[in-house]
């Protein structure tokens, strides 16, 4: 995918879709749909609604907590209705708010589940490390007045890359049923004032970036030693562990899916860091128990759903 192309406005997408979407989360309760509350999922599938003329509920590769931004955010849904590429995008964008955008639209097998396929998840968590506070990034970073050095925080990271139990970084209400994640790479780069932890792993736990941005930020500081995170490790008990970080500092970047489906490739986000060049999925997995079974799950789905019945066939035509 290039940075400027035209988009189809001729032949009506057939099938399951994925979408890319950005959005700034700064008014949101997160993404996931609420009753009380403002949500990215229910300002897209509204949008979406009003394209179709019909109902359309969407899935999408993570739930980002509110106030959490994305620059690469996928869903899938399957349309009531066929639409050209340049309807969905053009249509959706009519009608969501300015702080929520769809990049593109691709037609995938209906194996494709932007959830459960996702073989990695990839943030960014930004500090501007300056003495005046923030003006124009302010509700995209988190701003440290203190000196941070940023070889110590990436140092200390390296005790989280791996299979681990991250309990000393898990919200209280988080309601997964297993501490363990894989963590595929942690880097923490400074440009110029902005100081960037970069993290990739299988999937997350509830606020556990933001807990592993406030534990690196006090290492950074000199508050703690660089061993601060493998101690912290090792506690299993979030009731030991550090601050939690802002949450506008932190930016869903990249969802990491076989190579099969071939969904689109762009700049990784967000642009404050464009000048590092980095595009999507330039990053070897790690060759892990946890993405094979993720690669065999997807196959497996693809291989079933053709393995149908001649009736079977029939009323899927």
């Amino acid at each position: 995918m290039t940075l400027f192309y035209h988009f189809d406005e001729t032949q009506p997408l057939a099938g399951r879709l994925a979408m890319g979407i950005e959005y700034d989360g700064s008014r949101f309760c997160g993404f996931q749909r609420l009753k009380h509350a403002a949500s990215v999922q229910q300002a897209i599938e509204d949008a979406l609604a009003k394209v179709a003329g019909a109902p359309v509920r969407i899935h999408a590769s993570g739930r980002t907590d509110s106030g959490v931004h994305a620059t690469r955010q996928v869903i899938h849904f399957d349309p009531p209705v066929q639409r050209t590429e340049k309807a969905w995008i053009f249509g959706a964008n009519t009608n969501l708010p300015r702080d929520v955008a769809v990049r593109w639209v691709k037609p995938v097998s209906d194996d494709f589940h932007s959830r459960l396929g996702a073989l990695g998840r990839r943030y960014r968590y930004i500090f501007l490390n300056q003495i005046s506070r923030p003006v124009l990034e302010r509700a995209n970073v988190t701003w440290c007045r203190d000196p941070l050095d940023a070889d110590a925080m990436h140092r200390a990271a390296q005790a989280l890359v791996g299979e681990h139990d991250f309990s000393s970084f898990r919200a209280a209400g988080c309601q997964s049923k297993t501490p363990w994640r894989q963590m595929h790479f942690v880097e923490v780069k400074r440009y110029g004032p902005l100081v960037v932890i970069d993290i990739q792993g299988n999937a997350f736990l509830h606020h556990m970036i933001r807990n592993i941005a406030g534990a690196l930020a006090s290492v950074g500081r000199g508050v703690q030693d660089e061993g601060h995170i493998e101690r912290l490790l090792a506690l299993k008990n979030r009731r030991k562990g550090d601050v939690t970080a802002p949450a506008c500092g932190l930016h869903f970047v990249d969802s990491i899916y076989d190579e099969r489906f071939e969904l689109p490739k762009e700049p990784l986000g967000p642009n404050l860091l464009a000048f590092t060049g980095e595009w999507t999925g330039e990053r070897v997995l790690p060759d892990s128990p946890r993405v094979a079974a993720r690669r065999r799950l997807t196959f497996s789905k693809q291989a079933s759903s053709h393995q149908t019945s001649p009736t079977q066939q029939e009323a899927s035509s």
